[in-house]
């Protein structure tokens, strides 16, 4: 006798879970699979029992009300963004007729207060004349680069020598190391993020001292052993105190190399190439405090350029 009763509803969460292993394991880098599966994790956790053929505006608006409850609102937005691409396949697959997530309200809790993301003109030749720059590379070799080419510090400890081209007062991004599962290189951020930055001479001199005795395919800082980021921020905090300044992360030194930039006058298109960022959008949007900055200066500037034709 065969079985005639209905399949058995599927949940949210099984569905997203599978969602995740069809489509995004092996297709997407591990740092992003990662932040999938979070967001997994907090669906199994607010919505064990949602199932999918029941998911309406309600019941979605619900679920990010829940998790902004407890997340700040771009948090929110990250999550949002993780779940709708699997709503919209569920929609396009006619497992759902309407799609949920149209109209949704991002909410979230208040920022919290952050640490200072860079650091002025001033601070930074602070930090870089209290670096001691020894013969072999270090912690402080690694400051001043990041600091004086605005990488990413992925990138700029994926660096080998044959990445420099002295000649032509050149570096070339174009990977970076998977310190986290230290599983060898991996493809850079995104297409943009593969480029040139142009060299200082005072760095590149110093540079091209160091990397001597290093085999051109050995990394530049694999000397260092075991690299974390954590390690690298605990020593630049180190150095920023030493120097009496401002406590910045690593992050926070390519921050500081992008605001001088701007200060300095150069376009945020050329800051946007220089970075690596996808679109001149994502520097806006990161920098939008020194472009206000800025703009401001600009309205005084234009004042008395009129003024003067008086």
């Amino acid at each position: 006798m065969s079985d005639t009763s209905p399949p058995k509803p599927v949940l949210f969460r099984s569905y997203y879970r599978d969602w995740i292993e069809v489509y995004k394991k092996n297709a997407v880098r591990n740092v992003t699979l990662r932040k999938y599966l979070l967001t997994l994790s907090w669906v199994e956790r607010l919505a064990p029992d949602l199932r999918l053929s029941e998911l309406t505006r309600l019941d979605y608006q619900k679920l990010l009300n829940d998790f902004a409850s407890e997340h700040e609102r771009q948090t929110t937005m990250d999550f949002h963004h993780n779940i709708k691409g699997a709503i919209l396949d569920a929609v396009e697959e006619g497992l759902l007729e309407k799609d949920p997530t149209r109209k949704a309200i991002i909410k979230g809790r208040e920022p919290k207060s952050r640490k200072t993301k860079y650091l002025n003109h001033f601070e930074l030749h602070k930090l870089l004349e209290s670096l001691e720059l020894s013969s072999t590379p270090s912690w402080d070799w690694l400051i001043l680069l990041i600091a004086k080419t605005g990488m990413r510090f992925s990138e700029a400890i994926a660096l080998t020598p044959k990445d420099f081209d002295f000649s032509k007062q050149t570096l070339s991004i174009n990977k970076t190391l998977d310190y986290k599962t230290r599983t060898g290189f991996l493809p850079t951020k995104n297409k943009a993020s593969i480029r040139k930055i142009q060299l200082d001479w005072q760095v590149l001199m110093q540079f091209s001292e160091l990397t001597k005795p290093i085999e051109e395919d050995e990394l530049i800082f694999g000397s260092l052993g075991k690299i974390f980021n954590s390690t690298a921020n605990h020593n630049l905090e180190r150095r920023c105190k030493k120097a009496g300044i401002s406590v910045i992360s690593m992050h926070g030194l390519r921050h500081t190399h992008a605001s001088i930039l701007l200060f300095a006058g150069v376009s945020i298109a050329s800051v946007a190439r220089r970075l690596g960022h996808a679109s001149m959008t994502t520097t806006q949007k990161t920098y939008l405090h020194v472009i206000q900055e800025l703009e401001s200066k600009d309205i005084d500037l234009v004042m008395r350029a009129m003024s003067s034709l008086n």
